[in-house]
């Protein structure tokens, strides 16, 4: 176990270790990492360290990252799960939704918020970075008009790295789709012969495609252009299957296949996974990968215990980056385990499963 005496002290290291992944990907140190921040957070999250206490893991019981308690993402939306005291919750995400109740909270500080930033960029570079040099369309507000979302955060922090290309934001503060601004982007990136990467929520790309319908248009984008799709509907749209969505981005938009790239990631978290990577062949099924700074498990939702190789179960993720809140989560997304990756199903309808009680996330 790595002990951290102090917020600072554990993100220097987990950012450390994030950037030494990325220039050789490996996963020793992980479990150390791990214990000492179980440890951390344990001392100054305590609604976390109650409801360890009543699984009886403790620092001092446990021994391996695969035993440290897990909490449903459903507990965030109604406690601040967090190590930081208030004055230094400096950021929040919120998870998105069509109300501004029951919605979870994750805050950030200066410190833990670098951290999320260097974890999002190394692995988004690893993904949908290649050697062309796109445009960029993002079906989402700026970070001013929805500066709670993680996702719309997530974009700025890209469109920052990437100052240097031409971009668009083709969406206001309640998400609609600016149809004009994102056709007279598109329109200019095809008559330029500029490769474009057009990043959103399915439902954005769904709006996007019924305004291409209503205005019968189609372009054929530039070979080089790329899609980041992501996140699912939640009663904003219309709903497509996954297969027929892609193949209408391809139909109208001109967006070779292997070019469509499918993100997984949530405001409770601070590391993503995706699908595939430009420029590689990308198999059936589609396989989601989180960063070696990260662990994806699917679990039985009776017992908690890993899934049998080929079968479904709840997916959990453990998370380093997420040094300023609670880094082991219970998902409520379904999941089927590979040997080199999950494949998700959807969403699992779930009374309250165990483990994951409010009861037991009480204050002391």
């Amino acid at each position: 176990m790595i002990p951290f005496t102090s917020l600072a002290e554990a993100c220097s290291a987990i950012s450390s270790f994030i950037r030494c992944c990325a220039d050789e990907p490996s996963t020793e140190g992980f479990d150390e990492l791990a214990l000492g921040l179980f440890a951390f957070q344990f001392v100054h999250n305590t609604p976390y360290a109650n409801f360890c206490r009543t699984e009886n893991h403790t620092p001092e019981t446990v021994a391996d990252w695969r035993d440290i308690p897990a909490v449903s993402t459903r507990v965030l939306k109604s406690l601040d799960l967090t190590v930081l005291p208030v004055a230094d919750r400096e950021t929040v995400f919120r998870s998105s939704g069509t109300t501004q109740t029951n919605r979870s909270r994750h805050f950030h500080s200066r410190d833990s918020l670098a951290v999320y930033h260097t974890s999002l960029w190394t692995w988004f570079a690893e993904h949908l970075l290649d050697e062309s040099a796109n445009r960029l369309l993002f079906l989402c507000p700026e970070l001013a008009q929805a500066p709670k979302s993680s996702l719309v955060h997530m974009m700025d922090a890209v469109a920052k790295r990437l100052a240097n290309r031409e971009r668009c934001f083709g969406a206001d503060g309640q998400w609609r789709i600016d149809g004009e601004a994102a056709v007279d982007f598109l329109h200019d990136c095809a008559t330029q012969n500029e490769p474009v990467t057009i990043l959103g929520t399915a439902f954005s790309f769904v709006h996007l495609l019924d305004h291409l319908d209503t205005a019968a248009l189609e372009f054929q984008l530039p070979s080089g252009s790329a899609a980041m799709e992501t996140g699912g509907y939640k009663g904003r749209s219309r709903e497509m299957p996954k297969a027929e969505l892609h193949q209408a981005i391809t139909t109208k938009l001109g967006v070779a296949s292997e070019r469509i790239i499918c993100e997984y990631g949530m405001c409770e978290l601070s590391s993503q996974a995706y699908d595939g990577k430009l420029g590689q062949a990308n198999a059936a099924p589609r396989l989601f990968r989180f960063p070696p700074w990260a662990r994806a498990r699917v679990v039985s939702p009776e017992t908690l215990a890993d899934a049998e190789l080929g079968q479904a179960g709840l997916l959990q993720v453990v998370d380093l980056a997420n040094v300023s809140s609670v880094f082991s989560l219970q998902t409520e997304d379904l999941a089927k385990r590979h040997a080199d990756g999950f494949e998700l199903l959807g969403r699992a309808e779930l009374a309250e499963s165990r483990g994951c009680s409010l009861m037991n996330l009480t204050h002391a």
